[in-house]
């Protein structure tokens, strides 16, 4: 399996910049800001972005030197704007604790703010070569249809599919320390773009031959129904609508300028104490900013 899913992947993968390869004190931050921002969010919203993000600020000293609401301001439309906050203290971290270059050491890059399990391993692996397994949605779909015979994943990551994982991993031979990552972002690809949630392709699938839920007859998810999340008329949704206003704003906003985000005041001041408690808006002059 890993072979085919390698020789697949050496074909079809895509041409996606923060794979591209370069010393791991070069790549690491780059890697570093990828993972946080395909966190829940596609990879062609991503990609624009990541771009921007990089130019401007290419290390973690030249975020860190700016505004935390410099890095709220750059993340536009992304969602889950708190996570550009988490970076921005990322950053300020690295500057603080590693003399501004991404640790390799799995503690210290756990140590970082919002780094946790997942973005510590996929940096550890694709940044610095380590034999970690990584373990995204992606991934996790992919072991459980072509090994365990499932059409879907538990509904969170459960500790099994985590030593799946890791047993699976290969070992890296003499002569190609990196087999292991080039493993691991393989699995994630075929799960992105062939081994799909809803429509899986599985003609175009280099394991079909090998899959459990293939052989088992491809049955239905015999797992409780996932519901989309809603948007319209949510909190979430007036929370992104407050942000753009303060976004493109040259100054603070008091309530009336903000009013034009949403029109029911109770809903859009609750909004607003949110944000603040998150701390993605902060009062300034007799009304809201980005933080300073």
């Amino acid at each position: 399996m890993v072979a085919a899913v390698l020789r697949w992947y050496a074909d079809n993968a895509r041409d996606l910049p923060w794979r591209h390869p370069g010393a791991p004190e070069e790549v690491a931050w780059p890697v570093l800001v990828s993972e946080v921002m395909l966190q829940q969010t596609p990879v062609a919203r991503v990609e624009p972005v990541w771009r921007a993000w990089l130019e401007r600020w290419p290390s973690p000293a030249a975020l860190a030197a700016e505004a935390a609401g410099e890095a709220v301001r750059a993340w536009g439309r992304l969602g889950y704007p708190r996570r550009a906050l988490r970076l921005h203290a990322a950053a300020v971290a690295v500057v603080e604790r590693h003399g501004g270059r991404v640790p390799s050491d799995p503690q210290a890059l756990l140590a970082l703010p919002g780094v946790g399990s997942y973005t510590a391993a996929a940096v550890g692996a694709f940044a610095f070569g380590q034999r970690v397994a990584v373990v995204d949605t992606n991934v996790r779909r992919v072991l459980a249809r072509a090994v365990q015979g499932r059409a879907q994943p538990a509904p969170a990551l459960t500790a099994a599919e985590t030593a799946l994982a890791v047993e699976v991993l290969p070992e890296a031979p003499a002569g190609d320390s990196r087999l292991p990552a080039r493993w691991s972002v393989a699995v994630m690809e075929l799960g992105a773009l062939v081994c799909t949630a809803r429509a899986p392709r599985c003609g175009a699938c280099p394991v079909a031959d090998l899959c459990a839920w293939q052989r088992a007859g491809a049955p239905p998810d015999d797992g409780p129904a996932r519901r989309g999340q809603a948007w319209h008329g949510t909190d979430r949704q007036v929370r992104g609508r407050l942000l753009a206003l303060l976004r493109d704003a040259p100054g603070p906003l008091d309530g009336p300028a903000l009013s034009a985000a949403w029109d029911d005041d109770e809903q859009r001041e609750r909004c607003l104490a949110s944000l603040a408690e998150d701390g993605l808006v902060v009062p300034s002059g007799g009304g809201w900013s980005l933080p300073l």
